[in-house]
């Protein structure tokens, strides 16, 4: 069953089986223990996401929306300049009818799992969805599987 639908610019619609939305900072009071948002922290957020959608499910190729990045006017420490993400980091498992035509479109699929930030908690949903989200070349990034 599909939480939802998603609609590609390409004009391609994915359902959405699978949504974990986070804090992109939080987890902590105050939002981080010591520091600062700054290039290596959110860097290391983004790799410890990818790596856990890759365990999450192994046969399916994961896929980083770029987030956008904000460079407040403050001061910058000692890991450098401040950085900061939007405030929810999405991971969704998205699939969609299979992408090679000869496959039997009953017990054919394409997966993707796709990572993006967003700046509310909301579910992706149409036409609605997040414009980086809804670019994502499904063609060159989803894989085939069987029922």
């Amino acid at each position: 069953m599909s939480l939802t639908r998603v609609v590609l610019t390409s004009g391609r619609s994915l359902d959405l089986s699978e949504l974990r939305l986070s804090s992109t900072y939080g987890g902590m009071c105050g939002g981080m223990l010591e520091g600062y948002p700054c290039k290596p922290v959110n860097d290391l957020k983004i790799r410890g996401l990818v790596r856990a959608a890759e365990h999450a499910h192994p046969s399916v190729p994961v896929h980083l929306v770029p987030p956008q990045r904000e460079y407040p006017d403050q001061y910058a420490g000692a890991f450098g300049p401040v950085e900061v993400l939007p405030a929810v980091a999405c991971v969704g498992a998205f699939h969609s009818t299979a992408l090679d035509r000869d496959r039997d479109p009953v017990l054919s699929r394409s997966a993707l799992t796709i990572i993006w930030f967003q700046p509310t908690a909301r579910v992706p949903y149409g036409c609605d969805a997040e414009e980086a989200l809804r670019d994502v070349d499904w063609e060159g990034l989803a894989r085939d599987y069987e029922l």
